[in-house]
């Protein structure tokens, strides 16, 4: 079994940063791609930034600029650090990753708070 733990969401004003780390554990014998996606209340879940194993990333236009995906692969945790927080960027944080275990699947967090006020 794999287990992610997301954390560091809180309340934040417009215009100031957070960073949340989303570490994995359990029977992992490798993780491949990790990403980062949001959902706010009413809306659909949707992509905020993945970074794969080799490093290279991919973000949503959205955040492009301001919010950077990065990992430690020794910890096997990602990192999403978010600057310029915007009230629209208000959702629910989740981690996912893409783990070889006994089988390979998508795994995903309990996800995390952030809320930006204006």
């Amino acid at each position: 079994q794999v287990q992610l733990v997301e954390s560091g969401g809180g309340l934040v004003q417009a215009g100031g940063s957070l960073r949340l780390s989303c570490d994995a554990s359990g029977n992992i014998f490798s993780i491949y791609t990790m990403g980062w996606y949001r959902q706010a209340p009413g809306k659909q879940r949707e992509l905020v930034a993945t970074i794969i194993n080799g490093g290279s990333t991919n973000y949503a236009n959205s955040v492009k600029g301001r919010f950077t995906i990065s990992r430690d692969n020794s910890k096997n945790t990602v990192y999403l650090q978010m600057n310029g927080l915007k009230p629209e960027d208000t959702a629910v944080y989740y981690c996912n990753a893409e783990v070889q275990t006994v089988y390979r699947g998508s795994f995903w967090g309990q996800g995390t708070q952030v809320t930006v006020s204006s």
